[in-house]
């Protein structure tokens, strides 16, 4: 009997929503092995979409659920999780309702096929089932961030971001927005609307440009020219930080100690024709030759700031996972200090929203590492945002809702 067509990408989406919430595994992840037996792009993109909707929305899915059923369903009770992937469809992807069924209720059987049908038949009923302006974030998350700033990050994660790019002539920001039709934030960057093809856009071979969100972009704007000064970009791969450096005029050591990551960077060197020395090593243990004018820490974190294009940190990342961290990050931190120059420039950031990552640890940093604050200031920032109190720079999703939002990053600036 041949297969309902759609019902391999419906299998798939269920798959990396398993790699997800069972395994605790990334969305990116678990491409490799869920998305196998899928072979066009579109419906890759299909069951990418179904769970990365469902895991955005995913509290209130279950409470939908949860209403026009008795029975008490496990959170990784195979009919909740096929019920989450139909209610997805319809309620976020506008599918049809018989589209849903035909595609979701092969995917169990006997009673569990019955009860499902029967809450989505409830559920998707003219007028019946809304789901709010914003998602309600998971409970653990609200308890870390506190109930009035998950309800402020929560309208950023309504909608998958839009397209950043970072420009390698900032002299061109204006008329190159104007070209590929979108706006621009900041210099050297420009914002194109969501779902935008990236390799067909205008100049992606030349390499004139390359992705990287408005927040993951300020961080090594805090450093300034480079005018052939030497920078150390700490965790740099796949490169974004290091491509701004380079075009900014650093000389730049581009360190990281993932090999596969820094053959992505090193791809992103040649495509774009800035120059960088790349370096594997761990940073722990890697002496360099010479100290630096600059040092920039992108350090290894949570990543929950980036919940609103990749919703499975909201469910895999909890408190558990931090304190490890905070460690790693310390001795990055101490190490850096180590390796300045006199003078010299220290930049810490995090694209979390954990303030055990992020001020938590500037105030660390403050105390043990032999170096003064360098307050950041409104004027080097986008418009829209604005530094902390002690100079830090904090942003969540949340922010610039009226141009489209901006990741979770943490950033503070020292001086030896």
């Amino acid at each position: 009997m041949p297969a309902t067509p759609g019902l391999p990408v419906r299998r798939a989406a269920l798959r990396l929503l398993d790699a997800v919430l069972r395994r605790g595994g990334t969305l990116e992840q678990a491409e490799g092995g869920a998305l196998g037996d899928i072979r066009t792009a579109p419906d890759r993109a299909l069951a990418k979409a179904i769970a990365g909707e469902t895991l955005r929305w995913m509290t209130d899915l279950d409470a939908l659920i949860d209403s026009a059923t008795k029975q008490n369903l496990p959170d990784d009770a195979k009919a909740r999780m096929v019920l989450r992937i139909m209610l997805t469809q319809a309620l976020r992807l506008d599918t049809p309702p018989h589209a849903v069924i035909a595609t979701g209720l092969p995917l169990l059987t006997g009673g569990p096929r019955r009860l499902a049908h029967g809450v989505f038949s409830a559920l998707v009923k003219p007028g019946r089932s809304v789901l709010p302006e914003a998602p309600t974030l998971p409970e653990a998350a609200r308890a870390r961030w506190g109930e009035d700033r998950a309800a402020a990050i929560a309208p950023g994660l309504a909608f998958p971001p839009e397209l950043d790019l970072a420009l390698k002539d900032t002299g061109e920001t204006e008329t190159r927005a104007v070209q590929m039709g979108g706006i621009s934030l900041a210099p050297g960057h420009i914002r194109l609307p969501r779902g935008a093809a990236v390799e067909s856009l205008a100049d992606f071979k030349a390499g004139d440009w390359w992705v990287q969100d408005l927040a993951a972009s300020i961080p090594a704007r805090l450093l300034g020219a480079g005018e052939g000064k030497h920078a150390l970009d700490l965790c740099a791969a796949p490169g974004g930080k290091t491509m701004q450096l380079a075009a900014a005029g650093w000389n730049v050591t581009a360190l990281d100690m993932s090999k596969r990551r820094l053959d992505l960077l090193k791809d992103n060197l040649k495509r774009t024709g800035l120059k960088a020395s790349p370096v594997r090593a761990d940073a722990l243990t890697w002496e360099p030759k010479h100290r630096f004018d600059a040092i920039l820490i992108d350090a290894p974190c949570t990543a929950t700031g980036t919940c609103r294009r990749h919703p499975d940190v909201l469910h895999r990342i909890g408190a558990r996972q931090i304190p490890e961290l905070v460690e790693l990050q310390r001795a990055l931190a101490a190490k850096a200090a180590e390796w300045l120059n006199p003078g010299g420039v220290m930049v810490y950031a995090v694209c979390s929203l954990e303030a055990e990552e992020g001020e938590q640890q500037a105030a660390w940093i403050d105390a043990n590492c032999g170096l003064s604050p360098a307050p950041i200031t409104a004027d080097e920032l986008p418009a829209g945002l604005a530094p902390t109190p002690e100079g830090w720079l904090r942003t969540h999703p949340g922010m610039l809702p009226d141009q489209g939002g901006l990741d979770g990053f943490f950033a503070g600036r020292w001086v030896k």
